[in-house]
């Protein structure tokens, strides 16, 4: 089986697909190490042993994202292609949605908003530094923990009304346009009492919203009524119940596809068939 690999070579984590001749996926990989170098060729390495494949059997590896510039010519005598990542992103979120038009967000370390058009464009129309990197970094500031499995064991104990400060809090009536558990201040009511497990649902919040209403903006911008999520952040638990609530604020449609982490690799893939 000849295969094509495209890899996302991140910030903090690098990812890994594999195509085969027909354009199917046959194998998913994420990888993180303490440099881009080591985790793109462990990831090549790793995923190839996994699929019971050899070097000889990758025809061409893709690279896209903030580390694709370290690496130039072969890798493992293999030759490789660059791709731009904002297309990738694009190509990538319609391919998991099956959307033929969408707001992508690339929720990573930090976060990207890319138009994806029906006719294979991909446009960048904005990004936030408020990211994966925030979540972590907070994280390891107010909780001491830099492992995201443990945020999220934590977050799943937490409680957001010993944290955030909601529209009811702040309100003696209504506002029409604001239901009342609409975050009015992310941390603005932070409890004494506030456990870790509160904190940690917090951050997780701030983040993911900030990215769902910023990709709001975007797609309105744009005359868009979907949003596809992609990227690490959009697969923890809480991420599919957060854009939901924003979509319902919008009137907008939030996607979460699933192997929603791979979308660029995925789309980087593509884009070299």
């Amino acid at each position: 089986m000849s295969v094509v690999l495209g890899v996302d070579v991140g910030g903090s984590t690098t990812k890994i697909v594999a195509l085969d001749e027909s354009g199917e996926i046959r194998g998913l990989l994420q990888v993180r190490a303490g440099d881009q170098l080591t985790s793109l060729f462990g990831a090549v390495g790793n995923l190839l042993y996994s699929l019971g494949l050899s070097l000889k059997d990758v025809r061409k590896i893709v690279l896209t994202g903030v580390g694709a510039a370290r690496v130039d010519g072969e890798l493992y005598g293999i030759p490789t292609e660059k791709v731009a990542e904002f297309e990738a992103i694009g190509r990538g979120g319609l391919l998991l949605s099956n959307e033929k038009e969408a707001m992508i967000i690339s929720m990573g370390t930090g976060t990207a908003f890319v138009h994806a058009g029906a006719d294979g464009s991909a446009k960048h129309v904005g990004g936030s530094a408020i990211g994966g990197g925030t979540l972590m970094g907070l994280a390891y500031t107010l909780l001491e923990v830099r492992d995201m499995d443990a945020i999220l064991h934590l977050a799943s104990q937490g409680d957001l009304a010993d944290v955030d400060l909601t529209i009811r809090d702040i309100t003696c009536g209504e506002i029409p346009s604001l239901p009342p558990d609409v975050t009015a201040a992310s941390f603005g009511s932070v409890k004494s009492t506030a456990s870790k497990g509160d904190l940690a649902l917090g951050l997780i919040n701030m983040v993911i919203q900030n990215a769902g209403v910023l990709a709001a903006f975007a797609a309105n911008g744009c005359g868009m009524q979907t949003i596809v999520a992609t990227g690490t952040l959009a697969t923890i638990p809480q991420a599919r119940e957060i854009l939901d609530a924003v979509g319902n604020l919008y009137g907008l449609r939030y996607i979460v596809p699933e192997n929603a982490a791979f979308a660029t690799a995925l789309g980087a893939a593509t884009l070299a068939l």
